[in-house]
């Protein structure tokens, strides 16, 4: 129910962009979590469900600078066992979470269990977990994925992450920062080693990006709808101690590139060669070419011809209209093009495989067959142009 209420109020398609300038925990990915409008109460509910006795969730404010974020805890009594990934497995799959949830959690807690196997040469089933699996951790990890289901996020990008300097105790001993299980984890994603004091980058932090889904971004295109601040437990001398997740639908994703326009009018020239000058234009690197009927000076008909192509291949545009076209003189001047991310797929129809030109725009796709791959079909079948058209659309 949780899910359906608060992902109502978001798209169907909404990104998460982690800004990790001070580095990433659980306890900040739940606060900041909590901080864009994930209930502290459903988060209590479900949490009590995992029936871990000794623990308490608490939500405060911490005031870092001009920055007021979520600081969450989980305030923990008593002695904890120390539990292996077979023994979250069942504890996770014995509790009533979302299907969502679930299964993130189990995919933070398999990557973690995947790289502490790695580094130690034992089986993922029976890697045991010190401080990742003590409560806290299992309550950050699985009231992260909580929020990220109830939040509706379909996808999560984050920056480059500082990883710290200095050396931690463990009860594996003193290790150097980042841990060993860390660094495994964040295996592809940008790092920017030494920056910070400490360990900004914690294995429960770097499980979550992992179990996840997070991919390296140096920016995510989306358009922001709302920013959550999530507060760390320490004071940084170099920057306020908080992770900030800026929530929101995807951007109009557009290809920009600089092309230049080559243009000139012609009133001397026969029709018939422009289909010719069009086809030597085209191989001579045009990307366009566009003939407009114009009005001359002395009132007489012409053409304005105007080619688009990259800047490299003016010279070689320019030769073709001199040589193809009656024309004595051009005219060009750069322009910037947004072009939207298309692809060419084949689709199998009644008249054999049919090239289709598709584009995805903010209203969704545009699906165009190419021309001269159905002509060539339309032809071999002897039908009318336009069943084959059609065919492909369909196809598609």
């Amino acid at each position: 129910m949780l899910a359906a209420v608060v992902g109502a109020r978001y798209s169907a398609d909404m990104r998460a962009y982690f800004d990790a300038f001070s580095g990433i925990s659980g306890d900040m990915t739940v606060g900041a979590l909590l901080d864009l409008g994930f209930p502290f109460v459903e988060l209590q509910r479900h949490v009590a469900a995992l029936a871990l006795s000794g623990c308490e969730l608490v939500l405060e404010h911490r005031e870092h600078g001009p920055i007021r974020a979520a600081k969450f805890d989980v305030r923990v009594s008593g002695a904890q066992p120390e539990r292996t990934f077979g023994v979250i497995r069942g504890i996770l799959d014995a509790a009533p979470l979302p299907a969502r949830a679930r299964a993130l959690a189990l995919d933070a807690f398999r990557a973690l269990a995947e790289a502490e196997g790695h580094i130690h040469g034992v089986a993922p089933d029976h890697v045991h977990f010190h401080e990742v699996g003590a409560v806290d951790a299992i309550d950050d990890i699985v009231g992260a994925a909580l929020g990220v289901d109830a939040l509706g996020i379909t996808s999560i990008a984050v920056g480059p992450l500082p990883l710290g300097s200095g050396i931690v105790d463990t009860q594996h001993g003193r290790i150097p920062v980042p841990a060993p299980a860390t660094i495994e984890l964040l295996r592809g994603y940008d790092v920017r080693p030494g920056d910070g004091a400490g360990e900004m980058v914690t294995p429960t932090g770097a499980a979550i990006l992992r179990g996840f889904g997070a991919v390296p971004a140096t920016a995510a295109a989306l358009r922001v709808d709302r920013v959550g601040y999530g507060s760390g437990t320490r004071r940084l001398a170099d920057r306020p101690n908080v992770l900030r997740i800026l929530l929101g639908e995807p951007a109009l994703v557009t290809g920009a590139d600089t092309m230049v326009a080559i243009e000139t009018n012609i009133d001397d020239m026969s029709p018939e060669f422009y289909e010719h000058t069009a086809a030597r234009l085209f191989a001579a690197g045009a990307v366009d070419v566009t003939l407009v009927p114009v009005q001359m000076k002395k009132g007489r008909p012409g053409v304005l011809l105007q080619v688009l192509a990259p800047p490299a291949r003016r010279d070689d545009v320019v030769a073709v209209l001199f040589a193809e076209t009656t024309t004595i003189g051009v005219r060009f001047h750069a322009v910037e093009r947004l072009t939207l991310p298309r692809e060419v797929v084949e689709v199998a129809t009644a008249y054999g495989t049919i090239a289709v030109k598709i584009a995805v725009g903010p209203a969704g796709r545009t699906v165009a067959p190419e021309y001269e791959s159905c002509r060539a079909a339309a032809e071999r079948h002897g039908v009318p142009l336009r069943l084959v058209y059609d065919a492909a659309r369909c196809a598609v």
